[in-house]
């Protein structure tokens, strides 16, 4: 107890001053910190001229044009790369809209509603506007349709007329609002009288020569020394040339999980197992066989034996009907063909129908035997003379062929339902009769045949070899031990060198890649490079069927490129400067051509033909520097000229003579299709247009944090 009562009777006021200074410290940090710490991260992906897009608001976007590529896509999926797509579009239409409706807004651009309904209704109706009312039989604009369309929006249930409306009115007031503002640059676009005189008065007579050449191949490289403070100097000289956009460089290595012979030989074993049963199935199993046992999907029609796309197709193609060819590879698939069935038949046919739907699920239809009743009479009024594109559209339940009369242009791969396809492909040239599908009853007409020849009817037999759970932990582990053993750039080269390993390049990593060429979808890899250091190992990335490792050795900013990045250009040119200097010294000033020839061991050359608006000789290449020495008016045609610096070597030139242009140019005619060249490039969406204004405009995309 009298240790206790010592540390009370000592400390107790240091004991109180530490309490209250936690107290304080806790009070401060709430104060300071508790609102920082409770606000909610940035949800930005990217700003212009302060204007932000929220990720929640460009998330929607991008699934609503996903969606839209969606419905496009043949089975109705979208992989990674059509996103990466869709991402690019929503990001480059918020910069479009936000820098192009400022810029309307400056000029006091609008379009008023009144312009948009005469859009629709007026003389020349918008060009969109007439696509989508075009008639396809006659090709021509149909003005009643679209004010039938327009007054149904109101009965429309849905919705989907009203929203295809909007977006049809939000295209037509974009469209206008870029059309008056491009209409207003191009006013500016102006080509001076006296300029245009001055160009007609420039190419007005042809130039001959005399010249003495010295290539700058004649000095060999090696013996030209190029320092980095040279190449350092010629970027700075030559800023324009080298900017560069933030990006990053990766070397990496890729541990393939790849099938080994024993994972093969369990696919070839597993695919002869299938193969004797494949042997004895019968044409009306073949389906249910190959959906139990196959990767490559059963296609229960008819292909022509010219439109097959398969390997050892003409081996394939002649096989006789229930026998078995194989196996071979297709792809990464080990595959047995089987012969079900050949016939002769067009490979594209011509029919025009009438559906009466039945009742569906929904609702929708008639009943059974009153739609069967309705397509006979339509039938006996067909077969009796009555018309059937009058019947098809007032009786049809097909939207998509009423515009064309109930036409359909099919062949043996068109995704038809069978039973509406077999008639149509295996049925005589004008044979007409009813067929009852999932969606009703149809009176189909077969109006014409093409090319009509062998078809064939093929199951494949297909297996994966895919690489087995102990060779896919093989290369995982065989990365991981890389990963794990090699902590540094000096390292992971000097194990690459000792192991003989194959490293790949990834150059130009922009902050929202998503692909890397060799790998696949990678974008992990990228956020890591953007999150690492300068000669940081990864751990270990698994994409698909491959492990990664990677360090990243190069990081670039935004602004001039360095000598490292762009050294072999750098130097080339710095390389060709020096040898012209030493290539000048040699020549000194020669009084005459014949004494530059004499100097350096060249012959003297001639060159006709020349003229000032064309930097091209024929005899040289391009080489503007000597077209304007030889239109110096202070050369003459007796002096010969100091010695040029050009683009493939130096030049003593002597204009022995000029010679009028037999087909001088119209000033006036220069001016128009200068300025209409310009305008041309406006035209629509402008890329070039655009890119100027986006320069000027202060754009900050943080897409890369949340992706």
């Amino acid at each position: 107890m009298s240790v206790i009562q010592k540390i009370r009777d000592k400390y107790a006021v240091v004991i109180v001053v530490v309490i209250c200074l936690a107290i304080v410290s806790f009070l401060l940090q709430d104060a300071f910190f508790g609102k920082s710490s409770m606000m909610r991260r940035s949800t930005s992906v990217g700003k212009v001229n302060g204007e932000e897009l929220d990720i929640s608001e460009y998330q929607q976007r991008i699934e609503e044009t996903v969606n839209k590529y969606r419905q496009q896509a043949p089975n109705g999926n979208v992989n990674e790369q059509t996103r990466q797509y869709a991402r690019e579009q929503v990001w480059n239409e918020f910069l479009n809209e936000q820098i192009m409706n400022a810029q309307y807004d400056k000029l006091g651009i609008q379009v008023t509603e009144a312009e948009v309904i005469d859009q629709f209704n007026g003389k020349n109706p918008n060009p969109i506007v007439v696509q989508q009312f075009t008639d396809p039989k006659t090709g021509q604009f149909d003005r009643a349709q679209m004010q039938q369309a327009l007054q149904s929006i109101g009965q429309d249930q849905t919705g989907r007329m009203r929203n295809a409306l909007q977006e049809l009115e939000h295209y037509i007031l974009k469209s206008r609002l870029q059309e008056k503002y491009t209409s207003l640059i191009k006013q500016a676009v102006y080509y001076p009288k006296w300029l245009a005189e001055q160009q007609a008065k420039d190419n007005a007579q042809f130039a001959s020569l005399s010249y003495v050449s010295v290539p700058y191949a004649s000095i060999a490289d090696s013996t030209i020394k190029v320092t980095d403070d040279e190449s350092q100097k010629y970027i700075d000289n030559h800023k324009a040339l080298f900017k560069t956009q933030e990006a990053r460089k990766v070397e990496y290595i890729s541990f393939d999980a790849l099938p080994s012979s024993a994972d093969t030989a369990v696919a070839l074993k597993s695919l002869f197992e299938a193969k004797a049963e494949l042997d004895t199935t019968s044409a009306a199993d073949i389906e249910n066989f190959i959906k139990r046992n196959s990767d490559i999907a059963y296609f229960d029609g008819y292909v022509s034996k010219k439109a097959l796309m398969v390997p050892q197709k003409d081996t394939i193609a002649n096989l006789p009907v229930g026998t078995v060819f194989g196996p071979y590879y297709d792809n990464n698939l080990i595959v047995f063909a089987k012969m079900i069935d050949r016939k002769t038949m067009p490979d594209s046919v011509k029919v025009r129908h009438i559906l009466i739907a039945t009742k569906t699920q929904q609702g929708a239809g008639l009943p059974d035997s009153i739609a069967k009743n309705r397509i006979d009479s339509i039938e006996r009024a067909v077969k009796g003379g009555a018309d059937f594109k009058a019947l098809v559209e007032q009786y049809s339940d097909d939207p998509g062929s009423k515009a064309t009369g109930g036409e359909y242009d099919i062949t043996p791969a068109t995704p038809f339902v069978k039973e509406f396809k077999d008639f149509a492909m295996e049925g005589p040239k004008g044979k007409m009769g009813v067929v009852k599908t999932q969606f009703g009853y149809h009176l189909i007409e077969i109006l014409d045949q093409k090319n009509i020849g062998p078809a064939i009817k093929v199951a494949y037999l297909g297996k994966p070899v895919d690489a087995s759970k102990e060779t896919d932990s093989r290369a995982y582990a065989a990365a991981n031990e890389f990963a794990s053993q090699n902590h540094d750039q000096k390292a992971f080269e000097k194990t690459i060198q000792e192991k003989g390993l194959n490293k790949r390049l990834a150059d130009n990593l922009r902050p929202m890649d998503f692909v890397i060429p060799g790998v696949g979808q990678a974008r992990e890899l990228v956020r890591w490079a953007y999150d690492a250091k300068q000669g940081d190992v990864s751990n270990v990335f698994t994409f698909e069927d491959k492990y990664v490792v990677a360090v990243l050795n190069g990081i670039r900013k935004e602004g001039t490129a360095s000598v490292d990045e762009v050294r072999p250009q750098v130097e080339a040119e710095v390389r060709k400067a020096k040898k012209a200097d030493e290539i000048i010294k040699k020549l000194q000033s020669p009084a005459s051509l014949e004494a530059a020839a004499k100097a350096v061991s060249q012959p003297e050359l001639k060159a006709d033909g020349i003229n000032f608006g064309t930097p091209f000789i024929a005899s040289m290449g391009f080489e503007p520097r000597v077209v304007g020495a030889a239109f110096n008016k202070a050369l003459g045609t007796a002096k010969i000229s100091a010695p040029i610096e050009g683009n493939g070597g130096v030049y003593i030139i002597r204009v022995d003579a000029y010679q009028p242009n037999t087909q001088p140019q119209d000033p006036a005619g220069a001016a128009r299709a200068y300025e209409q060249g310009v305008k041309s490039m406006l035209d629509g969406q402008s890329g070039q247009l655009f890119e100027v204004l986006k320069k000027l405009n202060k754009v900050e995309d943080n897409r890369a944090k949340f992706f």
